[in-house]
């Protein structure tokens, strides 16, 4: 079912669609609670097909989502929390790739720090609560309450070029998402339990996992939607050569 209008007979962009598209860029943010509501089907292809819309080399096009809701969404997070919640079984998990580097410097240590103790300040979790923390970072298998799971795998066959247009496509997704009063939460924390996922979802061998999201309507009542991440200014990263 096509539910995008052919982009070559789209009307001119005027003040009121440059308003609409920047308040669904401002206004994405990774939401961590989420509300009680399903997400009609048709919602989330729409979602899906104006994500589709995101540049790819030579439309190569590698994307593949696998949506789980209902019993499919629990039984995934149930596998998930039982290697999670077992030490033993947990160190037998790993990530296949490296999401993070391997020794980190500054700016990107500071940055990582701040929004890790933010978070856990308005938790009211100190670094002495290691039950705490595990706990919270067990919502990510929870999809943090969200009523849709995605996960998103890619063949291992593609270059890393390829794993560039995905992150156009995962942008695509959430701005869209906004569009139509939803919010996301995109996770590597899944990373670790890729054998589990890719099981689970039915991949091919060929597939590997890049990452999961969490999709719904976000919940703002709990103190941890009110976390608020800050960005650097345009003159922090950007040069002008003339």
């Amino acid at each position: 079912m096509n539910f995008i209008p052919d982009p070559q007979k789209l009307p001119a962009v005027t003040a009121t669609t440059t308003q609409a598209v920047e308040d669904a860029i401002v206004s994405r943010r990774s939401a961590r609670a989420y509300r009680d509501q399903p997400v009609p089907r048709e919602v989330l292809q729409r979602i899906l097909a104006l994500a589709a819309r995101a540049p790819s080399g030579t439309n190569t096009q590698p994307w593949k989502v696998t949506v789980l809701t209902g019993a499919q969404k629990t039984s995934l997070s149930d596998k998930i929390l039982a290697a999670y919640n077992n030490p033993a079984e947990r160190a037998l998990h790993t990530e296949a790739y490296d999401y993070y580097p391997a020794q980190w410097v500054s700016p990107y240590i500071e940055r990582r720090r701040k929004i890790g103790w933010d978070m856990y300040g308005l938790l009211g979790l100190t670094k002495d609560n290691k039950a705490g923390m595990h706990e919270q970072h067990a919502q990510n298998y929870r999809f943090f309450g969200a009523p849709v799971g995605l996960m998103f795998t890619i063949d291992r066959v593609m270059g890393k070029g390829s794993w560039v247009d995905y992150g156009m496509f995962l942008q695509t997704l959430m701005v869209a998402a906004r569009a139509h009063g939803l919010d996301t939460c995109p996770q590597a924390a899944f990373n670790q339990f890729h054998r589990i996922i890719l099981s689970h979802i039915g991949a091919a061998p060929d597939e590997e996992l890049i990452c999961g999201m969490s999709l719904g309507y976000a919940d703002n009542a709990p103190p941890v939607a009110q976390l608020k991440t800050e960005r650097e200014p345009v003159s922090g990263f950007a040069r002008f050569l003339d």
